[in-house]
């Protein structure tokens, strides 16, 4: 056995996979999706020189030798498993979400919706114009604007965003105008370029000023109609509408914390556009 290449993590999807007699009920005790447990088996058979299974479509059989493979183990077992349950314990996943700033705010304004009872799950959102690459484990969830192409990724359509101009009243008329070269930037930039407008560099300080009633800022329509304070001063504008998607990592989203917190964006993402009149 080459020692250099073995992965002691694979001794416990070892026997997972074993004791569960296939990959499907494995994949559900061990949190890893069937198609990595089914490399990480193929790779065990090569470091060892052995076949541990015979695969069949009904599941996982254990060869010769993979039984005498499983009793040689059985000792090791008996010491990882109480180490392992105990650091178990103590363990969180650390669940990263990535989102534009009006997204993330939205979602902070319901944190207790994500956390309730999610004790073993420490979340970190990261806020961020730019596109996180999920494929490449920068993040773990990622609500975007349009659907994914990159393979290896899941997702799902979880409604439709549309923005607005919003003001304290409808005589403010100066913009608070972000620099940047998102949608709303470039759409107010190209549209109205000959109004009177104040410049910020963060989109939040756009909400902040058009709060203030110096200016009229665009803004999503789940965060400008939330605010007591700010009216409509445009029609949607329809050139900025788009579809929403959540996306995680096609592996990582059978991970129980990920897939909690997957499902408790995705219906508090349903409400957000149900209050906002936006469609589903």
């Amino acid at each position: 056995m080459n020692e250099m290449k073995f992965d002691w993590d694979d001794l416990r999807l070892f026997l997972a996979v074993a004791q569960h007699g296939g990959l499907a009920a494995a994949s559900h005790a061990t949190g890893k999706s069937a198609p990595t447990l089914g490399r990480r088996m193929l790779h065990l058979e090569i470091v060892l020189g052995r076949e541990l299974f015979r695969r069949h479509a009904r599941g996982y059989e254990l060869t010769e030798d993979g039984t005498l493979f499983l009793e040689r183990i059985k000792d090791v077992e008996a010491k990882i498993v109480p180490l392992a349950t105990s650091a178990e314990k103590d363990r969180k996943t650390l669940v990263k979400i990535s989102a534009g700033t009006w997204m993330t705010l939205a979602l902070m304004q319901d944190i207790a919706a994500i956390m309730d009872g999610n004790d073993r799950t420490q979340l970190r959102f990261i806020s961020d114009e730019h596109i996180l690459d999920i494929g490449h484990r920068e993040a773990m969830i990622g609500i975007r604007n349009r659907r994914p192409e990159q393979i290896g990724l899941a997702c799902r359509k979880v409604g439709r965003v549309q923005f607005a101009g919003y003001a304290a009243s409808k005589h403010v008329k100066p913009w608070a105008k972000v620099i940047g070269n998102t949608p709303s930037a470039l759409w107010l930039n190209q549209s109205v370029e000959d109004a009177e407008r104040i410049e910020v560099t963060a989109p939040r300080n756009a909400l902040d000023m058009a709060k203030t009633g110096i200016c009229r800022a665009v803004l999503p329509t789940f965060i400008g109609d939330q605010e007591s304070d700010l009216v409509r001063v445009t029609a949607p504008i329809l050139e900025l509408a788009h579809d929403q998607w959540l996306v995680t990592h096609n592996e990582e989203r059978f991970i129980p914390e990920v897939r909690v917190t997957i499902e408790r964006i995705a219906e508090l993402l349903k409400k957000l556009h149900m209050r906002s009149g936006a469609d589903a």
